[in-house]
């Protein structure tokens, strides 16, 4: 999927974000999702996939989608009346968790790339 715009895959990382962020705080019943045991077994790794998968689809500068599927977490952690106080801490964090995310991405792009010039 070639395309010069950045639109969709922006939104399909945030969309992608907000539900995966979403649904893992509801079930673990927390406003922050990595505080519920689904998000290091679950949600965590699926969000390294679906970084990787868009990378893929994505190729040019894929390290963008990772970051925002990742921290589309803050967003839905603020909605959901986390405070402000730990957002520093929050972001770094953040910003450590997303380093797998943008590798997985960046390869799947190096392979997506090769693939579309076949």
């Amino acid at each position: 999927m070639r395309t010069n715009s950045s639109r969709l895959p922006y939104t399909l990382a945030i969309v992608l974000g907000t539900l995966l962020w979403t649904i893992t705080a509801a079930v673990g019943d927390r406003t922050e999702p990595w505080d519920t045991p689904e998000y290091w077994t679950v949600a965590y790794p699926l969000a390294i996939v679906l970084a990787g998968v868009l990378g893929y689809c994505f190729p040019q500068r894929a390290w963008r989608w990772a970051l925002a599927l990742m921290f589309t977490q803050m967003l839905v952690m603020m909605l959901g009346g986390s405070g402000f106080g730990l957002l520093p801490l929050g972001l770094v964090l953040l910003g450590v968790l997303s380093l797998p995310a943008v590798g997985v991405a960046a390869l799947a792009s190096k392979v997506g790339s090769r693939r579309a010039r076949q």
